[in-house]
């Protein structure tokens, strides 16, 4: 699981990098999304630790408002396209 929540998080950097190379909004538009979709996959696999008592819920708040920042901000830079 950890090994999934690192490739994610790199994910969410490398299209967020590979989509300000594009020249279409519509393709930037699309890494951005993809790049959103990691940060629920983080979300879901932080979860899912919660889930399986390897982690607790209070041990993840800060991560829990951190995410939430990002998937918001990803949000907003994909609705001003």
């Amino acid at each position: 699981m950890v090994q999934q929540i690192r490739r994610a998080a790199l994910s969410v950097k490398l299209n967020l990098a590979e989509g300000a190379s594009r020249k279409s909004s519509i393709e930037r538009s699309r890494y951005l999304e993809i790049a959103r979709g990691s940060v629920i996959e983080i979300d879901a696999a932080l979860e899912t630790a919660v889930d399986l008592h390897y982690l607790n819920a209070g041990e993840l708040n800060n991560t829990g408002i951190l995410l939430n920042r990002c998937f918001a901000m990803l949000s907003k830079m994909i609705d001003s396209k």
